[in-house]
């Protein structure tokens, strides 16, 4: 779909990957509602972007998902875009992950991206269509020690994402999954527990700008998958193209069999 005069809703805008893809939205010519629980963030930002929206939102309460897309249609109409962007890592080896902290993390990752597409649902089944992109994790796509837990969280939303695309399809809604890796932005030090796990190699983390430059791929042609690379491309998961070796693990024997398990897939995307 076209960005221009476009109204998008952008969750966890404040700062990182939300206030990149809100500023490079609003040059494109959108009108941006920017969603985050910091007011004094969104409204600074929303003073340098034009025609743009701050409304403070915590979006695990369900009431307050509902007043930003009242507030939204209120102001411009209608909703053409969802960008469920806010989330929470949580790196922590299996054995001592608490379930109180997985359950907090799958509400923001899982709950909250659910609960934000059935709210703007009613106002682009009733306009002419409309692009949500929901933006998961480049870790659910291949399996990394101490990441269980956060990974599992994105694996979950991408499947609802998944059979959302199929479900709303014919209402015009294309719904998209955008997969960064690690970024530079303060999720790393903003995690619900634990650190940003490290392997055998330094990871350069992407600007925050090349995830939302995926993000705008992902709204204007729809593809169901955009992995963020340089430039940020369309995928198959499953399929091995743009993974390379990544730190090795400890090889463990499987019963009945001689040999090792062969080590886990890259996080690093091809540059």
């Amino acid at each position: 779909m076209e960005v221009d005069q476009s109204v998008c809703i952008v969750t966890g805008a404040s700062s990182g990957i939300g206030a990149a893809t809100a500023r490079q939205l609003s040059e494109l010519g959108a009108r941006v509602v920017l969603a985050a629980r910091r007011t004094d963030r969104i409204e600074a930002l929303a003073r340098g972007l034009p025609d743009s929206l701050a409304v403070t939102t915590d979006v695990t309460i369900g009431k307050e998902v509902e007043r930003l897309v009242a507030r939204t249609i209120d102001t411009y109409g209608r909703v053409d875009v969802l960008v469920n962007n806010a989330g929470q890592g949580l790196h922590v080896p299996l054995d001592e992950l608490d379930p109180v902290d997985l359950r907090a993390v799958f509400e923001l990752n899982v709950i909250a991206p659910l609960v934000g597409m059935q709210m703007v649902l009613p106002s682009m089944r009733a306009g002419h269509g409309g692009a949500i992109v929901n933006v998961s994790s480049a870790t659910s796509l291949r399996v990394f020690p101490g990441l269980g837990g956060y990974s599992a969280t994105k694996a979950a939303l991408n499947m609802l994402s998944q059979v959302a695309r199929l479900e709303f399809d014919t209402a015009g809604i294309a719904v998209s999954v955008v997969y960064p890796s690690v970024t530079a932005t303060e999720f790393h030090q903003k995690l619900r527990a634990g650190r940003l796990a490290t392997g055998a190699r330094t990871i350069v983390p992407d600007p925050p700008e090349l995830v939302s430059q995926a993000i705008v791929l992902a709204i204007r042609t729809g593809e169901a998958h955009v992995l963020v690379s340089d430039p940020p491309e369309a995928i198959v998961p499953g399929g091995s193209e743009g993974w390379g070796p990544c730190w090795p693990v400890r090889p463990l024997p499987r019963p009945g069999h001689q040999g090792t398990v062969p080590s886990v897939g890259s996080l690093r995307t091809r540059r």
